[in-house]
């Protein structure tokens, strides 16, 4: 607990109910830590925020102009979507240029996200699969690699696999570490996860933000950037936070949410990431921490502060809709 700093609070009535800990870091492409609160280089797992440097092998091998892979593709191998029709559509083109069958998915299978942000009730069983997981773009990214490189789909997911081994070493590079200092997890979709200090993953999305051209990957970071800030849409998806944040960034901002309380804002003109992690998972604490960092750093102005008021939700109101509670940000951003 050392590591980790009150980032936010959460009242009822005039009484404090909750007090969230995490840490946060703003880095540069150079690694430079320029602001913090708490420890910048906490360890942690990146989760989904990670997606976007697992396709790098498969962008950096040529593997867009390999397949024909529109813009829209690309970005769905950064996703984590809610198994919209859009969503579905854009997987389904990737695994027909790869060809390859939606059976070949490893991410598993779940009732779409599309259900929990309110869009429709909960599908029968039967009517979605693999395509509707909301990791499935970046797994047919992942096949499209094999395919394209000549190596067995079937266990593409083992952390030995040629294809992890490429993801790992690239992630490495991109982050500013050796393999070594990234200890691996396994995500929920049953793909190969990696912890890092909270500064290297912002140095990592600062990268891939201004095209960085200090790793070999410049025009790869490039492309991905164009596709993610193109259609923050597909990315996430209706009613999501990934696709709100770019859309109030218009066009600046590369960011990506994972599970259990991380997420990543980098500046394409700024050179710079934000990188928040809340230690208890909550995500109503994480989007306040995320704005709040976003207005200490200058990073708003007063349409974008409007636009991501919601995800501030500092009033917590009743099922009636009345105010009883408040919550705010605790922290002050430190050079």
């Amino acid at each position: 607990m050392a590591s980790l700093a009150p980032l936010v609070e959460t009242t009822r009535g005039s009484t404090r109910e909750n007090l969230h800990f995490g840490a946060i870091a703003v880095a540069d492409t150079r690694g430079q830590v320029v602001a913090q609160a708490g420890d910048p280089h906490w360890l942690t797992f990146t989760r989904s925020t990670l997606k976007p440097l697992q396709a790098l092998p498969f962008v950096h091998a040529g593997g867009v102009r390999h397949f024909g892979l529109t813009s829209s593709n690309l970005a769905m191998l950064c996703a984590s979507h809610n198994g919209e029709a859009m969503h579905v559509e854009q997987v389904e083109q990737i695994l027909a240029k790869a060809r390859v069958g939606p059976q070949r998915l490893r991410c598993g299978c779940h009732v779409p996200m599309y259900v929990d942000v309110g869009l429709a009730p909960a599908p029968a069983p039967g009517t979605y699969d693999e395509r509707h997981h909301n990791c499935s773009g970046k797994h047919a990214g992942f096949l499209a690699w094999c395919v394209q490189h000549g190596q067995p789909l079937d266990d593409y997911v083992d952390p030995a696999h040629p294809l992890q081994r490429a993801v790992r070493a690239t992630v490495a590079e991109a982050a500013g570490l050796e393999e070594e200092q990234m200890p691996m997890g396994i995500d929920g979709c049953s793909a190969p996860n990696y912890a890092m200090p909270l500064a290297s993953l912002a140095r990592g999305f600062a990268r891939l933000a201004a095209a960085s051209e200090d790793t070999p990957y410049a025009e790869s970071f490039a492309q991905l950037a164009d596709a993610m800030t193109a259609h923050p849409e597909l990315v996430s998806g209706t009613a999501r936070n990934d696709a709100a944040f770019m859309r109030a960034g218009g066009g600046d901002w590369v960011t990506k949410v994972g599970a259990d309380g991380v997420q990543v804002v980098a500046s394409r003109s700024r050179g710079q990431a934000l990188a928040v992690k809340i230690s208890d998972g909550s995500k109503p604490a994480l989007y306040a921490a995320t704005v709040e960092a976003l207005d200490q750093l200058g990073w708003l102005d007063a349409a974008q502060r409007a636009a991501l008021q919601p995800w501030r939700q500092a009033v917590i109101a009743s099922v009636k809709g009345a105010p009883v509670g408040e919550r705010r940000a605790v922290f002050k951003l430190a050079p």
